[in-house]
């Protein structure tokens, strides 16, 4: 499908009417201003909503726009080429069906053409814009950009719980041809000089960044590449927005954690949030430290975390680094999200604790580490040897070892289990390595220690073979009474019977007469 076409038109929000495609009557740009006329008057009417598309142009009118080039910026007087640019944004707003290569093939190389010539004069800097060139240049990045995602492949397959995007090649958009240029002429047209910022926004308004926002979800890596430096530059050069463009972004992301679990862009809205986050002021907006906690830690929750799980950790640990004490709430929250049934994501669960360990200051550290290696203990006992590996590593790290070291009092007998199990009866031989390597750093970290909790494991043992042996003899117990009284029972439980209906008996009748 082409940017336009088979996708459906988008709908103005503001007017409750959409904008109507040219005509059949008069010359290209006469049809064409009026579609930018619809825009200007929906403005004027107080929306701020675009809507248009040429896609569904006959045949006839494309080949009349498209009947003669226009002339190359460089054949014209400088006075000329704001009025030319115009034009060749008017001609650029039709759009063309890309599921037939065979369909249109001139008038396809003719707009490419004419895109790259809108790319090049926006580089070159000629002038500053005029409002009613924003009108039209709004009007051809709507007419090319905004469109109706098609549903992924994924979707229409009986097989939909089992997808796994990692394994699944993504559906490239077969308009990219022209996508991709219309994409650098917005990201030059954001970024150049001659934008002035104060005019542009009433164009590049809320409703241009929910639509933008909402291109996100397309499955081509090559537009949410774009997407993403685009809504970057705008962010940046369009303060009024910036909260909104946070807010925008909270929502795809609570939509995405407690409803859908399906969005393509996940890892690009983080990675522009690793910038955003990084330009944070101090001391931290109560807002943002609410970003942290409804929306980043639940990012954990999700099952496909692994698709974003470096753009996330990115993210968090850019709020530790800012505040330290935050370094409690996040582990508390990666706690309360850790996997249960899912080896793969405890491993990635571990390396996002050893990089927010290391910005962990010791005060915090005391407040999460009864919690913490309680999970560790279960983590060093995991039958995958995987995770029990990387939590063993742990103990590679100087700074952790040396939080460790001044909390072993409380942290060994935490672990001390853990770790007697492995040393005996663990099947991996690397786990069974690491292990002794760990047991002989807290021996020369502590001897007396460990010997105590060597022998307070031994007595806990012993506990524990003492209940299993009661537990073993009560239900031996129970065995032999119940064969003694299968044996005896039938007789018993019949006089049993007889009885207690002789003696109920009299007193129902009794009662009865």
């Amino acid at each position: 499908m082409g940017a336009g076409t088979g996708r459906g038109s988008v709908a103005a929000t503001g007017s409750g009417r959409s904008i109507a495609s040219p005509s059949g009557s008069g010359g290209p740009i006469v049809r064409q201003s009026s579609v930018v006329g619809a825009i200007l008057q929906q403005h004027k009417a107080g929306s701020s909503s675009f809507s248009g598309n040429t896609s569904n142009a006959s045949a006839a009118t494309i080949a009349a726009a498209f009947a003669e080039p226009l002339p190359a910026f460089r054949d014209v007087p400088s006075s000329e080429r704001q009025e030319l640019f115009a034009k060749k944004l008017r001609l650029c707003c039709y759009t063309f069906d890309f599921s037939d290569p065979t369909k249109n093939v001139r008038e396809k190389e003719m707009k490419r053409l004419t895109l790259l010539e809108l790319v090049d004069y926006v580089n070159s800097g000629t002038g500053k814009f005029n409002e009613a060139v924003f009108e039209d240049i709004t009007q051809m990045l709507v007419a090319n950009l905004f469109r109706t995602l098609p549903p992924s492949s994924h979707e229409n397959s009986a097989n939909v719980d089992n997808f796994d995007p990692e394994e699944e090649e993504p559906s490239m958009e077969p308009a990219w041809p022209h996508l991709q240029i219309v994409y650098e002429f917005l990201l030059r047209y954001v970024v150049s000089g001659e934008t002035d910022a104060k005019v542009a926004k009433r164009y590049i308004d809320h409703a241009f960044v929910l639509r933008l926002l909402d291109l996100f979800d397309s499955e081509d890596p090559r537009e949410r590449d774009y997407l993403k430096t685009i809504l970057h530059r705008i962010y940046g050069k369009f303060m009024v927005h910036r909260p909104f463009i946070r807010k925008a972004i909270n929502n795809i992301f609570y939509r995405f954690i407690f409803e859908t679990e399906r969005h393509n862009g996940i890892a690009e809205l983080l990675e522009i949030l690793g910038s955003i986050i990084n330009g944070f002021a101090l001391p931290l907006k109560e807002e943002h430290k609410q970003f942290l906690t409804r929306a980043l830690l639940p990012l954990h929750k999700p099952k496909c975390m692994s698709m974003y799980q470096q753009q996330l950790s990115y993210c968090i640990t850019q709020f530790v680094e800012k505040d330290p004490k935050l370094a409690d709430v996040v582990i508390k929250g990666l706690l309360k999200y850790w996997p249960i049934t899912s080896s793969q994501k405890e491993v990635l669960f571990l390396s996002e604790l050893e990089e927010i360990l290391e910005l962990t200051q010791a005060a915090e550290f005391a407040k999460i580490m009864v919690p913490l290696f309680r999970q560790l203990a279960r983590c060093l006992n995991s039958s995958h040897f995987q995770v029990a590996e990387r939590a063993l590593f742990l103990w590679n790290n100087d700074y952790i070892v040396s939080l460790v070291g001044q909390n072993r009092q409380v942290i060994l007998p935490l672990i001390f289990g853990a770790l007697e199990r492995n040393a005996r009866n663990h099947w991996n031989a690397a786990v069974h390595g690491l292990t002794v390597n760990v047991r002989k750093l807290f021996m020369e970290m502590d001897q007396p220690l460990y010997d105590e909790c060597q022998r307070a494991f031994a007595e806990q043992e012993g506990r524990a073979k003492a209940q299993e042996d009661a537990r073993i003899e009560t239900w031996r117990r129970l065995e032999e009474a119940a064969s003694s009284h299968s044996a005896n029972g039938p007789t018993l439980g019949g006089s049993q019977t007889e009885g207690s209906r002789g003696a109920t008996g009299p007193n129902k009748l009794g009662q009865g007469g």
